[in-house]
């Protein structure tokens, strides 16, 4: 984690902009192709839900916004975020909230996701309750056109929320919306796109 000077940070005009108003929230929702991570998964034997969690969280990593944190009015460039998602125990109906590293391969983080969240026992965990998270979840019953999240209104909260929703196959090609909520302070549409340029790069990028 590194501390960065307000006053030098070529972004500063634009935060103290956002930061006069009472809620600098936003969500963008849009498409993404993900016919070659759903043949991925399948000839691999993954789940595709933390597949999906683990290629969005090197997206945001890779996108220097998404790691801006405000702690006691310094601010901090995290060195990464990690995932903080909901999941659900076979034949719950209640979820429950997993945290933990994104480490090693696709299929390395898979494997330790679902192990840990079928070894978890309680909602969440609060020790692992930070802000160098990335909260995610997911809406598999319906095909995810927007969304928005509970939040307390601080606007110092610069961690991401991304959910997506059931995907949907038409023809040769598989998609799902996606949904970002971020805090205008840090982030823009531009780094929003860098984001989804990463994600697509990443998913084009797996050999079935």
């Amino acid at each position: 984690m590194r501390p960065i000077d307000l006053s030098a940070w070529p972004r500063a005009e634009v935060f103290r902009f956002f930061s006069g108003m009472s809620n600098p929230f936003y969500s963008v929702t849009f498409t993404v192709d993900v016919t070659r991570l759903l043949a991925y998964v399948r000839a691999h034997d993954l789940s595709f839900y933390y597949a999906l969690v683990g290629l969005c969280t090197r997206a945001v990593n890779s996108v220097e916004n998404f790691r801006y944190t405000l702690r006691a009015g310094q601010l901090f460039l995290l060195e990464e975020r990690q995932p903080s998602f909901t999941d659900l125990h076979k034949g719950a109906e209640q979820f429950h909230i997993v945290t933990m590293p994104c480490r090693g391969s696709l299929a390395d983080f898979c494997r330790e996701a679902g192990a840990r969240s079928r070894a978890q026992q309680t909602f969440v965990s609060q020790e692992d309750e930070t802000d160098a998270l990335i909260y995610f979840s997911c809406l598999p019953w319906l095909h995810l056109t927007a969304l928005t999240n509970e939040r307390d209104l601080d606007p110092d909260d610069n961690i991401p929320r991304i959910a997506w929703g059931r995907y949907v196959t038409e023809g040769s090609r598989t998609t799902l919306g996606l949904s970002v909520e971020v805090n205008h302070r840090f982030v823009d549409g531009f780094h929003i796109g860098r984001f989804a340029q990463a994600l697509e790069e990443a998913i084009e990028g797996l050999e079935a």
